[in-house]
């Protein structure tokens, strides 16, 4: 993309949204004073019936005039920074064989993470054994701590490059990241890094399982981390990758509004139980169903167990055969698209599976809060199919 040409569409698109704004405006004062003139004349109230059908018309241009607002802030996050962040200048999926051929040209993150219920310790499992000079990437503990009620919100600019820093990891290393689920948690760190401008990521196929069954060596500790040297990482967030509530509430507006053919579409990676209201969520008082216009896509059916001798690795399906998931789903794969579920980890592994399946990586988002920050507001609008 011409970063010239898009800069002047953004002013040119700037102005547009001005216009709408300003008419929307007048349009609304005109509407007030013609009811008020007619009420006067005919010596009725402003209450008069007439009010509120001028009212409603104001009301439905404003909603238009919400819709070209938020597409408009759609066009300003896809700056000249988020272009270069999504180079991808490296492979999105590497083998274990691949990896193990290169662990010496790049850094590696173990971002193994498990739902609490398992009763599972994954800093725990790392330090008994990892692959050789891994990092041990802490989803619940690299995350922005104010926000209390969200499990793992992406973490400010500033403590994200901080941790880096610390893993001895520059703006100019490929990272590659892994779990013990094969393609799941590694995904959210994946796009964690996409989302602060470092796009030299990998993910392993099959994660630690693939290692393992290569028969590759393992080791148990703590690593011993180079400094990267006198200059500290620096953080460049692309907003254009992830969405807020308010995002999505305003593109489930413009959802609603056209019938479901305008606004990004929303894809849940929840388990089709939770995502129908059937089955209850995990956390306790949290209610289960769906956002409005949403599609239920569980993030397990992007991962397969493709070697009939190692059942336990799972690796991500053919960019073919994920196509044909979304695509049997209804999803437009040329348009926009939101991913979602539960806390933010498995929406990630649909991002990953999309962009490894040709979708443009600018029609990409994730939403941070998910299920968690939508469901535990008290005015949102949640459907069961039950």
């Amino acid at each position: 993309m011409d970063v010239d040409s898009t800069g002047g569409n953004e002013v040119a698109e700037a102005k547009k949204v001005a216009v709408v704004a300003k008419n929307v405006d007048a349009a609304k004062k005109a509407a007030k004073a013609k009811e008020a003139h007619k009420a006067k004349e005919a010596g009725k109230s402003k209450e008069a019936a007439g009010g509120k059908s001028a009212d409603d018309k104001t009301l439905r241009k404003l909603k238009k005039s919400m819709v070209v607002v938020l597409n408009f802030r759609r066009i300003l996050s896809l700056s000249s920074s988020a272009v270069r962040a999504m180079s991808n200048p490296v492979s999105k999926l590497v083998s274990a064989p691949w990896l193990h051929d290169n662990l010496k040209s790049v850094k590696v993150l173990d971002c193994s993470w498990y739902l609490p219920f398992l009763n599972r310790n994954s800093r725990e499992e790392f330090a008994k054994s990892h692959i050789p000079g891994a990092r041990f990437f802490g989803i619940d503990e690299i995350k922005d701590f104010s926000k209390a009620d969200l499990p793992h919100m992406l973490p400010l600019p500033e403590f994200f490059g901080a941790s880096m820093d610390k893993f001895g990891i520059s703006n100019d290393d490929h990272v590659v990241v892994y779990d013990t689920a094969g393609v799941g948690p590694a995904c959210r760190v994946f796009w964690t890094l996409h989302a602060m401008g470092h796009d030299r990521v990998s993910v392993l196929d099959g994660g630690f399982p693939s290692w393992v069954a290569e028969k590759y060596e393992a080791e148990a500790g703590e690593p011993q981390v180079k400094s990267p040297g006198s200059e500290k990482y620096t953080a460049q967030p692309v907003s254009q990758l992830v969405c807020d509530y308010a995002d999505v509430v305003g593109n489930i507006e413009e959802l609603k509004v056209s019938g479901g053919t305008q606004g990004r579409q929303i894809v849940d990676a929840r388990p089709n139980g939770r995502f129908t209201g059937k089955d209850p969520e995990f956390r306790p008082g949290l209610s289960s169903g769906h956002m409005p216009h949403a599609i239920s896509i569980p993030f397990t059916e992007v991962t397969e167990a493709s070697d009939p001798a190692n059942p336990q690795v799972q690796k991500l399906k053919s960019p073919a055969d994920i196509r044909r998931v979304f695509e049997s789903r209804g999803v437009d794969l040329n348009r926009p698209i939101i991913a979602s579920c539960g806390s933010g980890v498995t929406a990630s592994v649909l991002y990953f599976a999309l962009l490894n399946a040709g979708v443009s990586p600018h029609n990409l988002a994730v939403y941070d809060g998910s299920w968690t920050e939508y469901a535990l507001n008290p005015y949102s609008e949640i459907i069961k199919d039950i």
